[in-house]
């Protein structure tokens, strides 16, 4: 045994995997066992299987690259029957991981600097005929048409120096390719997989607040819900502001849906009318050049709100806050980083694997958007707790080569210490070697989770 512990405790300290040292901060095996990831009488560790899913993505590694070049790989079905499987509750996994990692970054958060929640959904282009939750003709603004795919609504959350991804749900409209009754798999009545299924026929605003109260409910607090025109509805708002929570969101400037109390109802008069009282400021966004100025302003349904009007060269831009205490610059500062959940998408789609799911079951797909999401929340943690910042894209491709070289540096040696154990004399002089040698692959492979070929 005390050769054991020494060859650990060596290890230890020089062995060290960034993503396992996260996931045994927020206890994954707990989070895991909540969310109903529980090995039955049969196959892997949920826990290593996951793990596995983790690297390929760090590791820029399609899942046959990562069998072919890792010893300690599964085999396929494996990795096909976890993605799957209707027992898993992939939302409160996703849920319940953010949430103790937005609690571990709150004690770095300056007191200065406001927590905010921000919700939009994105288009992932989806072309097969098949594939379960998708809809054919869904305005991409990535795309500026119409195209055929999946449409997420996500809810993030920012506090300015860092992005996790909470919660997600898919959104199908009228022109759904397939019915729910038409879906491959037959559910039983109180598993979380029907559950999951039967709120895509629910509207965008309702998933919405869905999502919102769940984070609430996990003790996810926010100043602010950052939103754009397209959720930015008096009853929308209102129900968010019930919830304790205030609003900054820009509006549409459509006389059918705002329309306020008084002599000037309509944002263009209300505009027109107040330009000529108030003495508009400056301002700059990038290369964009703006003038703005604010005014207090009553709705039927909402209340007394703020108004902030910003006009560019082109056009005519309204933000609403439900908190009258934030000035016009406060406002606009703050609505600047609805930007950080664009990133987000940008960034899930450029190296974790968003939008590159291969299957076509609704299942699967809800699996590899949370596993997606998953590993983005624990790369934006360890570029969080670092000294200097990067980007997410730099900080990715550092923790490829990390993985490849611990794994890859650790198989050469473990060779290596196998070649001199063959040779005769040096087992007779040390018969602990071969025994060393089996600590050091166990040890590397529990430390990694897997091993990889040079």
């Amino acid at each position: 045994m005390g050769l054991d512990n020494d060859i650990e405790s060596v290890m230890k300290g020089v062995l060290k995997n960034p993503i396992l040292v996260v996931l045994k901060e927020i206890n994954i095996i707990k989070i895991l066992k909540q969310s109903n990831f529980v090995k039955r009488n049969v196959g892997y560790s949920p826990y290593m299987v996951l793990l596995h899913f983790v690297y390929m993505l760090v590791m820029n590694k399609r899942q046959s690259q990562f069998r072919k070049h890792s010893n300690n790989a599964f085999k396929k079905d494996a990795y096909y029957r976890f993605l799957k499987d209707l027992r898993f509750n992939w939302r409160k996994l996703l849920m319940l991981s953010s949430s103790a990692l937005i609690k571990k970054v709150s004690s770095l958060h300056p007191h200065t600097e406001y927590k905010l929640l921000i919700i939009d959904d994105t288009v992932e282009i989806k072309r097969g005929k098949q594939i379960e939750g998708s809809c054919k003709s869904i305005w991409s603004n990535k795309e500026h048409r119409c195209v055929n795919g999946l449409n997420i609504v996500s809810l993030n959350y920012t506090d300015t120096h860092s992005t996790f991804q909470v919660d997600f749900s898919l959104s199908m409209n009228t022109s759904r390719r397939k019915d729910l009754d038409n879906f491959t798999h037959a559910l039983h009545h109180r598993s979380n997989a029907l559950k999951r299924r039967t709120e895509t026929s629910e509207g965008k605003n309702t998933l919405a607040i869905e999502m919102l109260k769940r984070a609430l409910d996990q003790g996810i607090d926010a100043d602010y819900l950052l939103i754009d025109s397209w959720y930015a509805k008096p009853n929308f708002i209102k129900e968010v502001k019930e919830e304790g929570v205030d609003v900054i969101a820009r509006i549409a400037n459509n006389n059918k849906i705002w329309n306020f109390t008084g002599k000037y109802k309509t944002i263009n008069a209300l505009y027109e009318t107040t330009s000529k009282i108030k003495h508009a400021k400056a301002g700059m966004y990038g290369k964009i050049r703006y003038r703005y100025f604010d005014t207090i302003v009553q709705h039927k349904r909402l209340g007394k709100v703020k108004l902030v009007f910003l006009r560019t060269s082109n056009e005519l831009i309204v933000l609403i806050s439900t908190d009258l205490s934030l000035n016009a610059s406060q406002i606009i500062e703050i609505y600047k980083k609805r930007w950080n959940i664009e990133q987000g998408f940008k960034d899930l789609r450029a190296y974790f694997g968003l939008g590159k799911e291969q299957s076509w079951l609704y299942e699967s797909l809800i699996a590899n958007i949370t596993i997606s999401m998953f590993t983005y929340n624990i790369v934006s943690y360890i570029n969080r707790i670092q000294h200097e910042p990067q980007t997410l894209g730099s900080l990715f491709r550092d923790l490829e080569c990390e993985l490849e070289a611990l794994a890859i540096s650790m198989q050469l040696f473990i060779e290596i210490l196998t070649k001199i154990a063959q040779i005769g004399n040096v087992v007779k002089e040390n018969k602990d070697i071969l025994s060393i040698i089996a600590l050091l692959s166990s040890y590397t492979q529990k430390e990694l989770g897997f091993m990889c070929e040079s």
